[in-house]
């Protein structure tokens, strides 16, 4: 099964800004929807971001106007941008491909560390 690879996490003061990016191979990525989760600790996994292959965008309520998703089809690549981090944003981000009823089409990763501090 196709696994996507995160990475550009790190430790990031509260207020700073980190972009993640996502890489995945050839057509099966630029054909498909590309969705950003994440996991904080004692939490279960959230969805937060995703990304048609056309370039149209979704968001959860509580990260819109912070956090903003893109991707480059011609690089397979897809990006999170996240700005004003906070505390409660610190987990690991995972990447992974979608299908139109928004199942996951590929396997989990390793997924990339944020931790904000305070």
């Amino acid at each position: 099964q196709v696994q996507l690879m995160e990475s550009g996490g790190g430790l990031v003061q509260a207020g700073g800004s980190l972009r993640l990016s996502c890489a995945g191979p050839g057509f099966i990525f630029r054909l498909n929807t590309m969705g950003w989760y994440r996991q904080s600790p004692g939490k279960q996994r959230e969805w937060v971001a995703s990304i048609t292959r056309d370039g149209s965008t979704n968001y959860a309520d509580s990260l819109k106007g912070r956090f903003t998703i893109s991707r480059d089809n011609a690089k397979n690549t897809g990006y999170l941008q996240m700005n004003s981090l906070k505390p409660e944003d610190t987990g690991a981000y995972y990447c992974v491909l979608l299908t139109s009823a928004g199942a996951t089409m590929t396997r989990w990763g390793q997924g990339t560390q944020v931790t904000v501090s305070a």
